[in-house]
């Protein structure tokens, strides 16, 4: 993916580029990227798994097209994304509610939208949650590396977020097959509650402390990202001093940094740190973690055992 040097108009109007291209940034939004279902069995080389941060809604925007699962998408952040289609497509949005328009007309959220060559579709900011997914009939085909098309916010690799003017190829639309006409899912999260299963570095903090993580409420910070949520809220008091050396971090790890404030590990954590993991949450919990907006309530609950 290259930024481009025309301006958007005249570039959806090359047969050259329509014929290897299927869309054009006008708008990038605040964080616009391309993510499918990440970089799987490569963290022992050092690479961040990234992908999607809401998978099931990845998932759900390629259903409704036929796609295949895994297709690459792009993900936006609060603010959505404008794109010119340089020729006729099919596209569905999931993910954070938001409004969506094809040449400033109202279009469907959640449902197959078929964008004319030329046009314009505009997602808007996001209405509850933090991220939408843009699916295209036939995936956003950028190359991939190591296996995935997935942009990583912390190693760099995979394609830069989007910028005005980028090029986007989409690939050939599947063959026609029966797809849903609505794909439920679940709604933004008012109160964020994150199950923790302790361990492996829970005893380098004080019991009482322990106690509070699972009765205190959270926030969630402005500062969350791809890499992390990270909590507001009263600190951990820890009964260990000094560091561990650098040791192996899973999706969901609660790191717990000298701030004491814990940070929950997303798609584009690290794969090695230092700071000790007070607990693990479970993937199925960070679903409703990658919509969780700045401000949101957060409680973390200690599975037994």
């Amino acid at each position: 993916m290259t930024a481009g040097t025309d301006g958007a108009d005249r570039v959806a109007g090359t047969d050259r580029v329509a014929g290897t291209h299927g869309l054009v940034v006008v708008r990038p939004g605040p964080l616009t990227t391309v993510q499918d279902l990440g970089r799987r069995g490569v963290a022992h080389l050092g690479v961040p798994r990234a992908g999607a941060v809401d998978e099931p809604a990845l998932r759900a925007a390629n259903r409704l097209l036929g796609n295949e699962p895994g297709a690459a998408a792009l993900e936006t952040t609060l603010g959505g994304v404008a794109l010119r289609a340089l020729r006729p497509l099919l596209v569905a949005v999931t993910g954070a509610p938001c409004p969506v328009r094809v040449d400033g007309r109202p279009a469907a959220w959640g449902a197959p939208v078929p964008v004319p060559a030329g046009s314009v579709l505009d997602l808007g900011a996001a209405t509850a949650g933090v991220r939408a997914y843009l699916a295209v009939a036939g995936g956003i085909a950028v190359p991939p590396v190591l296996g995935s098309r997935s942009a990583d916010l912390l190693s760099g690799l995979g394609p830069a977020p989007l910028s005005a003017g980028d090029r986007l190829p989409v690939g050939r639309r599947p063959p026609r097959r029966a797809t849903p006409e609505l794909v439920p899912l679940p709604a933004p999260p008012g109160e964020l509650v994150l199950r923790l299963r302790l361990g492996p570095r829970a005893d380098w903090f004080a019991p009482d402390a322990l106690a509070r993580l699972a009765r205190d409420t959270y926030r969630v910070s402005p500062a969350a990202n791809r890499i992390a949520l990270r909590a507001e809220g009263p600190p951990l008091v820890r009964a260990r001093d000094g560091e561990l050396p650098s040791e192996g971090m899973v999706l969901g790890a609660v790191q717990v940094p000298p701030d004491g404030l814990p940070v929950v590990f997303l798609a584009d954590h690290p794969t090695t740190g230092g700071y000790p993991v007070v607990g693990v949450v479970p993937a199925a919990d960070l679903v409703a973690a990658a919509q969780a907006r700045p401000g949101t309530p957060l409680r973390f609950t200690v599975l037994p055992g």
